[in-house]
C-alpha cells in the first residue's frame, strides 16, 4: 500500500486498536467498544476539557480524512472504530473520572442501541457521515455524565 493509505488505515483503525478483534478471533464484532477503551483511557490523560476538545476536532478531521481517502463512502466496516474514539472524546468533555466513565457507558449504549435514543439511529442514515451517529450517541453520554457530575460533584 501506498504511504498515505497505511496512515488513512492507522487513523480509521484508531492506532489499530479496530483491528485487535478480527486478529485475536476473526470477528471485528465488539471492535468499536475496543476503540472506545482506547481513547476513554487517553482521555483519563489529557485535560478535561480543552485536551479533549482538541482530541474531539483531530479525531473529526482525522477521521474524515482517513474514511475519504480509503474511500469507504457510507461503507462502516467492523475495524473502523475512529467514529468511536470521536464520540468517546465528545462524551468525556470536562468531565472528571466517575463521571466520564457513566458518559462513555451511556454513549456506548447510545451507539449500540441506536433506535433506542432519539436521532442516533437517523444519523446514521447521512450521506457519508460514518460519524454522525457517534457523535449524536457522544451527546446523550455528555448530557448523562454533566448530569453525574452536577449531582455527585
Amino acid at each position: 500500500r501506498l504511504p498515505s493509505q497505511l496512515m488513512a488505515h492507522l487513523i480509521a483503525s484508531f492506532f489499530g486498536s479496530g483491528l485487535i478483534l478480527g486478529r485475536v478471533r476473526g470477528s471485528h464484532r465488539g471492535s468499536g467498544t475496543v476503540g472506545a477503551l482506547l481513547a476513554l483511557g487517553i482521555s483519563f490523560l489529557i485535560p478535561p476539557v480543552y485536551g479533549r476538545l482538541a482530541a474531539l476536532g483531530a479525531t473529526i478531521v482525522l477521521g474524515i480524512w482517513s474514511i475519504q481517502a480509503l474511500k469507504l463512502g457510507d461503507d462502516d466496516p467492523g475495524w473502523v472504530v475512529i467514529d468511536e474514539a470521536a464520540g468517546t472524546f465528545l462524551a468525556t468533555i470536562g468531565l472528571g473520572i466517575p463521571a466520564a466513565i457513566v458518559a462513555w457507558v451511556v454513549f456506548r449504549a447510545a451507539d449500540i442501541a441506536k433506535r433506542a435514543f432519539p436521532g442516533v439511529a437517523a444519523a446514521e442514515r447521512v450521506s457519508g457521515g460514518i460519524m454522525a451517529d457517534d457523535l449524536v450517541a457522544g451527546l446523550y453520554g455528555l448530557a448523562a455524565g454533566w448530569v453525574v457530575q452536577l449531582v455527585v460533584g
